[in-house]
């Protein structure tokens, strides 16, 4: 796993070949999601699915602490691997892995007991409450599993390692998709739980996954095997963890913020009923596949150029942007395309009511377009980061997020309705992208970029 600076191959190439196995990766997770959606919509109805969709946003909640630990942490070992010091590698891994357990385990215990008071905050329908609190209830039993695998995944990409964590995911979509219909059914003597199965399913599954991906590390004697060397890195170390929280939490703070956005914004869903609850939750499915390579072609382009402050080859930081954004433009904007395209049948394979695809339909074509403006953003973010420019890309994101997505969806969303909520999305990313390249161009290159560790 060399640095990509030292990689004869074309920047593009180099760009492929790590972020292939990434979205890969992103896409079989975002399946294992989306699968369990088909399997509760299809096999249990739409009620069902209504009671799964209002957690989305407290999960995304609980992912944002640890990816910004994680955040700050690859950043860190990127560094740190394009200099060649996997000591450093190592010890940087094990804070940020003691610190993702700590958070786990936390949302497990208080996510279970605030469960019910969350979702009627949230203004979760009635007649779906019940039926949600015990999903929610069931699904954070999975947190430890689901935020220890995402924070790894993460770690493995500062050392250029995105394939191990591909396999690994395809493990646990492959678990997941026998285990849910199979406890839904109680198929081969299982236990048929109905609703509870995809939130038990995915408990399964990531602890199948965790265990896997420790095996096959050790056994490969990769750079961050769950070994000795490791385990002793993790203890808490006051100096790397600050640096980790500094460089890393204020892209967690701005997740967090995006995540109790959306908690807001489905507030103002919920008010609408459970179809639209229902046409929420697809909408979210297909755009997340959409989401997917922007965000890794993000976190590539902050790898890449970690490794390359690393390695004290600063002035690849451009060729580095420059991949990334036209990157964008191309794979971001077919997928962009083929779902304008096939919009209705792939709704359709989460909803069987005509009148209930119709709307999530109008909703998605608002959005879609949008999703190009979000990832040239994103990268713009995700360069910065990497040299530690990490407090003006949070406060760009938390401006946008509080003073233009809310008061636009707020202002909308009585006159237009559910399309006012939505309209209020690429709204934001203009502006985000718009005030991020205003700050590239006139302050950050203007920077000399230096080694954090």
């Amino acid at each position: 796993m060399p640095a990509p600076t030292a990689d004869p191959r074309p920047l593009w190439r180099t760009f492929l070949a790590f972020l292939g196995p990434m979205v890969l990766g992103n896409v079989l997770q975002g399946m294992q999601g989306t699968l369990n959606g088909i399997f509760v919509g299809q096999m249990l109805g739409t009620h069902a699915l209504a009671a799964t969709a209002g957690m989305f946003p407290v999960v995304f909640f609980l992912v944002s602490l640890v990816i910004g630990v994680g955040a700050g942490a690859s950043i860190l070992i990127g560094q740190a691997w394009g200099a060649r010091e996997p000591h450093k590698v190592r010890h940087i891994a094990g804070n940020a892995l003691l610190a993702g357990l700590v958070v786990g385990l936390l949302a497990a215990v208080l996510g279970g007991v605030f469960a019910e008071p969350v979702l009627r905050a949230l203004r979760t329908p009635p007649e779906v409450l019940a039926d949600a609190v015990l999903y929610a209830r069931t699904l954070m039993l999975a947190m430890p599993g689901l935020l220890l695998f995402i924070l790894f995944s993460q770690l493995l990409r500062g050392v250029g390692d995105t394939f191990s964590p591909m396999v690994a995911m395809l493990l646990s979509t492959a678990l997941s998709c026998v285990l849910t219909p199979a406890l839904i059914r109680g198929w081969g003597g299982l236990p048929q739980l109905g609703l509870v199965s995809a939130a038990v399913a995915t408990v399964a599954s990531y602890v199948g996954a965790l265990a896997w991906l420790a095996w096959y590390l050790r056994r490969r004697q990769h750079p961050l095997a769950l070994g000795a060397p490791l385990l002793r890195e993790m203890r808490p170390h006051g100096p790397t963890l600050r640096l980790m929280l500094r460089i890393g939490m204020p892209a967690g703070v701005q997740m967090i913020v995006v995540s109790l956005a959306e908690i807001v914004l489905l507030a103002l869903v919920n008010g609408h009923g459970p179809d639209a609850v229902a046409a929420y939750g697809a909408v979210n499915q297909i755009v997340n596949y959409v989401q997917f390579p922007a965000m890794s072609i993000a976190i590539t382009a902050s790898i890449l150029c970690a490794q390359a402050i690393g390695a004290g080859r600063a002035e690849r930081l451009g060729a580095i942007t420059r991949t990334a954004l036209w990157l964008n433009l191309a794979i971001t904007g077919a997928l962009v395309l083929l779902g304008y395209a096939l919009s209705a049948p792939l709704l359709g394979v989460f909803i069987t009511q005509p009148e209930v695809i119709a709307l999530a339909q109008s909703l998605l074509h608002i959005l879609l377009w949008s999703l190009l403006l979000y990832g040239w953003a994103s990268v713009l973010g995700g360069v910065m980061r990497a040299s530690g420019t990490v407090m003006v890309p949070m406060l760009i994101g938390v401006a946008c997020i509080a003073l233009v997505e809310l008061p636009v969806a707020y202002g909308l969303s009585g006159p237009l309705g559910l399309q006012g909520v939505w309209i209020s999305y690429p709204v934001t990313f203009a502006a985000m992208l718009a005030l991020n390249a205003a700050y590239f161009q006139g302050v950050w290159r203007k920077r000399r970029v230096a080694r954090l560790v």
